[in-house]
């Protein structure tokens, strides 16, 4: 599975490094938020719906800021891009430990989703342009399992403070560690380089004067709508259940800081493992394929876990599948959009996709939080869940195969 690696040029190995390194961050600092809405809920007095709003916020911003980070990254060059989106969101979140109210962190956490839209936007197009066709869906997907890397340390800083440290000191503290993934960007200045294919692009781009508007005209209007629905299922059902698991297994199951760490784990350990078995199928299988395999399973499991009479040490044992499939979805869309977009605005194509969909996904914590105060919160989360991947299977089935395809300069 992972001899692939060992095929990569030096440049290509570099940039994976930089964008596995990139989206763990990102990964990282998002989470956070996530471990600590049951503290604020009990320290600043919020509702459930105020919580969810800060988290919805966050992904709207972060729509907005993909698709400008995806623009610019089309006139200004891949790597200036991706630096700056780093230095953005880790700026952001450091802050949010200084609040003091739910204004305070609303405003300062949306804040910090223009530069987690961003690097997203910026980096799966970066090293979907540079790995060679063949490893592709491989290399993306590998990339996307930084998520779970970034997923996995939040949530042992999680235990580690809520263990050590007062409750009003530990939730800032998490946020102010968010600073420290602002020294990647030194490597990357270092040892990563804007891809050959971008760089030609580039220039005959600005000889015949193509717009980032381009995505909305007859030839790809089909292509940006489909591939929007399409990331806004994905993630409408992931973030309406990573939003509120902690706060699900905390209220409802009634688990402590530590119990609730170690069913993460075990949920977080499955998505590692789904991320790369999902790249590695979407090369063997084709990425349509792969994307109809994880819906439908995660579709099940997200109901059969919030929604059945089940025990908590059944959960235990379904929080490796629920994260398997849930995260696995995401491994081949970087590499299925790189390859749906032409080269002139692929930044700007995948860009607006990915994160107009997030906008819309964006919305699933907040009616998860509004609904679960007439309805039961693992009904709520299970009801919307179910949606959000019923409406990735049909955008996919709309969408052509494209494993294997090389990117042309100018197409």
């Amino acid at each position: 599975m992972f001899a692939w690696i060992r095929e990569l040029t030096g440049q290509e190995r570099k940039t994976l490094i930089a964008t596995y390194g990139g989206w763990s961050v990102d990964a990282f600092d998002f989470m956070i938020y996530t471990f600590v809405i049951p503290t604020l809920i009990a320290a600043w007095g919020m509702t459930k719906g105020e919580a969810g709003m800060i988290a919805t916020s966050a992904l709207l911003m972060s729509a907005l800021g993909g698709w400008a980070a995806g623009a610019l990254s089309d006139r200004f060059g891949r790597v200036r891009m991706l630096q700056i989106t780093i230095a953005w969101f880790a700026f952001f979140t450091f802050l949010c430990g200084f609040t003091g109210s739910f204004t305070e962190l609303l405003i300062v956490r949306s804040l910090q989703g223009l530069g987690f839209g961003g690097e997203w936007a910026v980096g799966s197009v970066m090293i979907g342009e540079i790995i060679r066709a063949e490893h592709r869906g491989k290399a993306v997907g590998t990339v996307q399992s930084g998520w779970a890397l970034g997923w996995g340390g939040a949530a042992v800083m999680f235990t580690v403070f809520f263990t050590l440290l007062p409750e009003d000191v530990a939730w800032r503290a998490l946020f102010w560690i968010g600073l420290a993934p602002a020294l990647l960007i030194l490597y990357i200045r270092r040892h990563v380089k804007d891809p050959e294919v971008f760089s030609a692009t580039r220039k005959e781009a600005a000889r015949q004067g193509a717009s980032f508007l381009e995505i909305f005209s007859p030839r790809l209007l089909r292509i940006t709508l489909l591939t929007s629905l399409m990331a806004a299922g994905m993630q409408g059902g992931y973030y309406a259940v990573t939003t509120w698991l902690p706060t699900y297994l905390k209220t409802v199951r009634g688990l402590s800081v530590i119990n609730t760490g170690a069913y993460l784990v075990v949920i977080i350990a499955g998505a590692l493992a789904g991320y790369l078995v999902a790249a590695w199928l979407s090369d063997r299988i084709g990425r349509r394929n792969t994307f109809f395999l994880f819906a439908l399973c995660s579709a099940l499991i997200a109901v059969i876990y919030t929604l059945l009479p089940i025990s908590n040490a059944t959960m235990l044992v379904l929080g490796f599948p629920l994260g398997f499939f849930v995260s696995g979805n995401f491994s081949g869309i970087g590499a299925f959009f790189t390859e749906l977009f032409p080269s002139r605005v692929r930044g700007s194509g995948q860009g607006f996709a990915y994160n107009f969909g997030r906008g819309i996904g964006a919305l699933f914590p907040a009616l998860v939080g509004f609904m679960s105060a007439t309805m039961p919160l693992g009904a709520a989360i299970g009801l919307f869940a179910g949606i959000a991947y019923v409406v990735v299977i049909i955008a996919v089935a709309l969408l052509p195969e494209t494993r294997g395809k090389q990117l042309a300069v100018y197409d």
